[in-house]
């Protein structure tokens, strides 16, 4: 080849130029690494790890209990519906014919000790009578099928008094599917006497219950509250939670950075670190939620249980859990990097020209009261905005915990001299008050919104908490029956009269007399009552001067002119009047001439009783047609189970008697709901707190086992360190519930302004304060055993 043909050669293609480098593949490199650090990071990361994840789970544990609670009020309300009677009616023709399904049955509820207990007499009137749900057959004569929490109770030796209330066999318990909740007491008994004369009314039927009144625009706000309330605090636990084990997570980056990291891997490196520790708190609150609703139905707060498949939480609230939290740690690891500088040669915390500002930290809360402000005030009917309200009350709550992390610092900055033990706390406090702030903030959150309920709770008190008018220093109970035949009625209250702890019975045969005589259609009968009972008796429900036994009395009402003048067109003096019972049976008396007329006076129940009324020698009772007996009943309290003597008195004589306890308050059920729903989960929540900071406690003493040690080695003294402990605790929470006083009074009162409500108390947060004081002393008492260990000499070892 010629150099003309050498120099023809074309030259080589350019090589390409080299592909850009992938954006992804480094993030998901450091984010391997961070997750490869907190897996295989030695006995140091598993521990910072383990500690997140348990920190972590509790708080998952809660959540999935919170997305629980829907499906579990659902299930109780679904089995209760099951079990409601489709047709209730005391009237024959309104309750159609007997068939061969139909039952009768009346209600014989009672109470053993405050609790309350609620049963059915039953007697099928075919060969195929309709079942409520958990039954598998009709109970036969004398026999009961009970529930298995009123099978327990009825077996205890020291329960005799109940035991010989209920004089039956028990043949089996109720199914779950036919009970509330696992703890209810709950009983169905067999009885061949039972008849619509005596009270029963006819069933064909179940699973058609009375309409449920929607919840009253007040309770909206209260539930909206309580929501609140107890989930904030759960959001601040898991967020500090991931922080656990900081300042060694920090060393291990700077040490990276020295290796040639840049500072974008090593926030990349630390959110893959937060992601595994969250992912795995995650599982581990599905295996605490998972294990522990197995075990229950044998919990109850507050009287209230639940069945292992009602908590159940809605498959999307679940799935908004596991992308939530995860999501929350990376994002407040990578907050709290900002604050923090990592060098290759090391870390650079909490630098002083950098101080905590307190303006942004302000704005939360002003924020939250602005919304709840421009949200306006709302009368007692109207429809409120649940929107404004949880956002309002929210960000109050979450800017307290702002709040606190500065203020803390502001206090400890200047606290000088003072015993060892106080300038060990504050020294430690002065240099990192931040791990102390976070340890606290979930309770001032929690204390901040229960001051705020409280607060709203006892304004709206007198709404939901109405004065009966009973006096339940005249009689504790009120008895009616309709046992009346032969002579049933004087033997109810003599007998009522012999019951051990009983000191008086106002007791009477009540019965309603009419007119004789025919009228049109549309034309009112003139009706009253006719009462029946003792002079003693008599004096209890009108003023009555002299009495004997063979008296006759009209009474008329109190400053009622029309009722009295209504009364005298049936009372009339020496004239007939007429009884008739739903049989159709008539009887009529002749009203003496003589008899006086008095005035009426308020019963023991609180009501005023007008009509006639007889002594016995008046009128035979015994024959009195359509009459119940109605006893009020006085107790000596001294007297140990005095009430339960009464009660089983009642039962003896009439099974289907109604005995109600006096009160002198009613409270709305829906009201008590709510406020026990707040004490359960306030209970709950609180257990929740003292973990945490347990936890939280635990990881600060891990992150000091060496200078412990140092400590220890030159002569310190294991108390000194104890109360060192004690005071680190201490001044954080103490600092903390002054702020979630001053807030929540200022929640509170906003509350109650929004819902035009005055406020009644303003000392509602002093049982709050004493259980934060309570609960410091239970984490440093808890704390005390791994404190001694960490003081061992074998602390100063290093690998």
């Amino acid at each position: 080849m010629t150099l003309l043909d050498e120099k023809r050669t074309p030259a080589p293609a350019p090589a390409p130029p080299p592909a850009r480098p992938s954006r992804t593949a480094p993030w998901l490199r450091d984010l391997a690494l961070g997750v490869r650090f907190a897996a295989a990071g030695g006995r140091e990361g598993w521990t910072r790890t383990m500690l997140t994840a348990i920190g972590v789970g509790l708080g998952v544990t809660l959540l999935f209990l919170a997305a629980s609670v829907p499906h579990a009020l659902d299930a109780r309300n679904d089995r209760d519906t099951a079990r409601s009677e489709t047709k209730i009616s005391e009237n024959p023709d309104a309750q159609g014919k007997k068939s061969d399904t139909s039952v009768l049955r009346i209600g014989a509820d009672t109470e053993f000790h405050d609790r309350s207990i609620t049963g059915y007499l039953m007697r099928a009137e075919g060969s195929h009578p309709v079942l409520p749900p958990g039954l598998d057959a009709m109970p036969a004569d004398g026999e009961m099928v009970v529930s298995p929490a009123l099978k327990d109770l009825l077996n205890d030796s020291a329960n005799a008094l109940l035991k010989e209330r209920y004089p039956y066999k028990i043949t089996g318990t109720i199914a779950d599917d036919g009970l509330r909740s696992p703890n209810e007491l709950w009983f169905y008994a067999g009885s061949d006497t039972l008849t619509q004369s005596a009270g029963g009314h006819r069933v064909t039927g179940y699973g058609e219950p009375e309409p449920t009144p929607p919840l009253a625009p007040l309770l909206v706000v209260l539930v909206i509250m309580v929501c609140v309330v107890l989930l904030a605090p759960v959001a601040i636990f898991i967020a500090t939670a991931v922080r656990f084990g900081g300042d060694r997570r920090d060393r291990r980056l700077a040490a990276l950075r020295l290796v040639g990291t840049d500072i974008r891997s090593t926030r990349r490196i630390a959110a893959g670190e937060a992601l595994f520790g969250s992912a795995l708190g995650l599982l581990i609150g599905l295996v605490l939620f998972l294990v522990g609703r197995q075990f229950v139905s044998h919990i109850e707060v507050w009287d209230v249980s639940a069945f292992p498949s009602d908590l159940a939480p809605d498959l999307r609230l679940c799935l908004l859990i596991a992308v939530a939290v995860p999501l929350t740690a990376v994002l407040v690891t990578l907050s709290a990097m900002r604050s923090v500088v990592i060098e290759p040669l090391g870390v650079v915390r909490n630098n002083r020209a950098r101080k905590r500002r307190l303006w942004w930290r302000l704005l939360l809360p002003l924020a939250g009261l602005g919304v709840l402000a421009l949200n306006g005030q709302s009368g007692e009917y109207e429809v409120v905005n649940p929107y404004a309200i949880a956002t309002g009350a929210v960000l109050v709550l979450l800017g307290l915990a702002l709040l606190l992390p500065w203020l803390v610092e502001a206090c400890v900055n200047r606290l000088r001299g003072g015993p060892v033990p106080w300038q060990l706390a504050t020294r430690r406090l002065q240099l990192s008050s931040g791990t102390a702030s976070r340890a606290v903030s979930g309770v001032t959150v929690a204390v901040a919104g229960a001051v705020a309920v409280q607060m709203l709770f006892a304004s709206m008190n007198a709404d939901f908490n109405k004065a009966t008018g009973q006096d339940p220093t005249r009689a504790q109970f009120y008895a009616v029956s309709e046992k009346v035949g032969g002579n049933a009625a004087v033997e109810t209250i003599n007998e009522f009269r012999a019951t051990k702890g009983v000191t008086q019975v106002i007791g009477m045969v009540e019965a309603y007399v009419t007119k004789p005589g025919k009228y049109g259609d549309g034309e009112m009968q003139p009706t009253t009552s006719l009462n029946v009972g003792d002079c003693a008796t008599l004096r209890e429900v009108a003023r009555i001067g002299s009495c004997e036994d063979g008296d006759s009395f009209v009474v008329h009402p109190r400053n009622d002119k029309e009722m009295a003048g209504w009364m005298d067109k049936t009372a009339r003096k020496g004239k007939e009047v007429e009884f008739e019972s739903e049989s159709g049976r008539k009887l009529r008396w002749t009203l003496p001439a003589d008899a006086k007329t008095v005035v009426s006076r308020k019963d023991p129940i609180g009501e005023d009783r007008w009509g006639i009324m007889v002594t016995p020698g008046a009128i035979d009772a015994a024959n009195l047609p359509g009459a119940t007996t109605v006893s009020q009943i006085r107790i000596d309290e001294s007297v140990p189970d005095a009430a339960e003597y009464v009660r089983n008195t009642a039962a003896r004589i009439d099974p289907g008697m109604r005995l109600v306890t006096l009160t002198s308050v009613a409270r709305d059920r829906q009201y008590a709901s709510v406020q026990t729903g707040l004490q359960v989960g306030a209970t709950i929540t609180l257990l929740l707190i003292a973990a945490s900071m347990l936890v939280s406690q635990l990881e600060q003493l891990r992150e000091r086992k060496r200078l412990l040690s140092v400590l220890v080695a030159f002569g310190t003294r294991r108390t000194t360190l104890a109360w060192s402990v004690l005071w680190q605790t201490a001044l954080p929470v103490v600092i903390g519930l002054a702020v979630a006083v001053a807030g929540g009074l200022a929640l509170g009162a906003a509350m109650c302004w929004m819902v035009s409500k005055e406020v009644t108390d303003w000392l509602v947060f002093l049982p709050l304060a004493g259980a934060g004081g309570a609960l410091i002393l239970l984490v440093t008492l808890l704390s005390l055993p791994p404190l001694w260990r960490m003081m061992r000499p074998d602390g100063l070892r290093s690998e």
